[in-house]
C-alpha cells in the first residue's frame, strides 16, 4: 500500500495566490513609503532654503526696507524659487519677514518661514 502525503495541485497554486496577494500588498506598501520619502525630502530642503534666505536677509540688512522681494536658487541639485514678505511692526526698529519656498514652478510653497529682523542687537 502506498500511503505517501504530499500536496495536491490544488493546494499549491493556493498557496501561490496567497504569496502573490502578500507580495502585491508589500509592493504597494513600498511604493507609497517612496512616495512619503520624496515629499519629505522636499519639504527639507526646502526649509533649508527659507532659512538661508532669511539668515541672509538678517546679515545683509538687519533692518530691511517694507516690501516683496523674490529670488532664486539652487540647493540639493534642485531649482527653488522664494518670495520674501517684509511687514513693519509695532516696533519700528523691527521688521516681521516672511519666506516661502517654492520647488520649480510650483504653485503651492514647499516651506514657509516667519522671522524678524531688527537694527537692535539680540541678548
Amino acid at each position: 500500500m502506498n500511503n505517501r502525503r504530499g500536496f495536491t495541485l490544488l493546494e499549491v497554486l493556493i498557496a501561490l495566490v496567497v504569496v502573490a496577494l502578500a507580495l502585491l500588498a508589500l509592493t504597494r506598501t513600498a511604493g507609497s513609503q517612496v512616495s512619503r520619502f520624496d515629499g519629505l525630502r522636499e519639504r527639507t530642503l526646502a526649509g533649508w532654503v527659507a532659512a538661508n534666505v532669511l539668515s541672509e536677509t538678517r546679515i545683509a540688512t538687519p533692518l530691511p526696507a517694507v516690501g516683496k522681494r523674490d529670488g532664486r536658487t539652487r540647493l540639493g541639485n534642485r531649482d527653488w524659487r522664494w518670495s520674501l514678505q517684509v511687514q513693519a511692526t509695532d516696533d519700528a526698529d523691527m521688521r516681521r519677514l516672511d519666506v516661502q519656498v517654492f520647488a520649480g514652478d510650483a504653485t503651492e510653497p514647499s516651506a514657509s518661514l516667519t522671522g524678524f529682523g531688527s537694527s537692535q542687537p539680540s541678548p
